[in-house]
């Protein structure tokens, strides 16, 4: 907030900290889900709160058995899906209620919620809907069907852009702008619009380091190629692949084994797909610079400093 508005008031600032927390507990929830979901081992360096000894599925809706309620392990998410969701609304109403912006806060951060929902549902039907079952069965996971033919990278843009742009990076911002006082709807489109391709900046930055990234770094170990994600380097690499290359993808993505996963790697490796990447990311932080470069009627440093927080991230 105060990179649009400068310095502000107290009250000003609890308010923006209030939403700040809102906007945690959203992300929580959808992470915690999300780890169930891909049947995710680690996330931020540690176990997935879904992983923790007798937690399993109460991650859903953890706490709902008052005779289980305890202090939560540090460093690891507080709470579950369900209650952590019900958290925002519960901030919302304390420090808002009699607000003006109740209404459009409420909306925001539930329009948010459905478009993040909408994104995480293609990126579950674009791979194979029993994987996340299967692979957190005791006995070995049977391979999943890999059907290339789902993916394409207008599909994988309308996952990224559903599932992280919106809540990632124009929820923070439309929240900041609404507490500093702006309403024209031209200057929240031009906000979008940025927001929009910084995610999808973002999400590419995240695909290419779960697969080259270092997990100590990053804090996860990558499954996408395991768990057959419809991600910007399989595309990437489908985009340029011989009929061999492709049938050794088809061959070997989305196996539970090591050795299949080393060869999607080489065969990545053989398309260029490192090379493509650090190409759409010079271009794309091209576009993003002339985008800023194009806001009038606030101060463009908050996209700005977005931009350079994130540009050549390693984690």
């Amino acid at each position: 907030m105060e990179a649009i508005k400068g310095h502000a008031a107290p009250e000003q600032q609890w308010r923006a900290a209030a939403l700040g927390w809102c906007i945690e507990w959203l992300q929580a929830y959808f992470l915690v889900a999300d780890d169930i979901m891909d049947a995710s081992e680690t996330r931020r360096g540690q176990v997935c709160w879904y992983k923790v000894e007798d937690i399993g599925m109460n991650a859903i809706n953890d706490g709902t058995d008052p005779d289980k309620i305890r202090p939560f392990p540090p460093g690891r998410a507080a709470g579950a899906r369900i209650l952590l969701e019900m958290h925002i609304y519960s901030i919302l109403r304390r420090h808002f209620r009699e607000d003006p912006l109740y209404v459009p806060l409420m909306e925001l951060f539930h329009e948010v919620t459905l478009q993040t929902a909408v994104g995480q549902l293609l990126d579950l039907t674009t791979a194979d809907p029993d994987k996340a079952r299967d692979r957190m069965r005791p006995e070995p996971a049977p391979s999943a069907q890999v059907d290339f033919s789902r993916f394409c990278m207008a599909t994988y843009t309308n996952i990224v852009v559903y599932k992280t742009a919106f809540y990632t990076f124009y929820l923070p911002i439309a929240c900041a702008m609404l507490l500093s006082g702006y309403r024209d709807p031209a200057l929240f489109a031009k906000a979008r619009e940025i927001c929009v391709l910084m995610g999808e900046y973002f999400q590419v930055q995240d695909d290419y380091l779960d697969c080259y990234g270092d997990p100590a770094k990053i804090g996860k170990v990558g499954t996408d190629i395991r768990d057959n994600k419809c991600s910007w380097l399989i595309n990437t690499c489908l985009a340029v692949a011989t009929p061999a290359q492709k049938k050794d993808l088809e061959a070997n993505y989305a196996r539970n084994d090591a050795r299949c996963e080393a060869k999607v790697r080489q065969i990545f490796s053989e398309c260029g797909v490192k090379e493509a990447f650090h190409e759409y990311e010079e271009a794309t932080a091209a576009q993003l610079r002339a985008l800023i470069a194009e806001v009038q009627g606030m101060p463009p440093t908050i996209f700005s400093t977005l931009l350079s927080r994130i540009y050549k991230r390693q984690k």
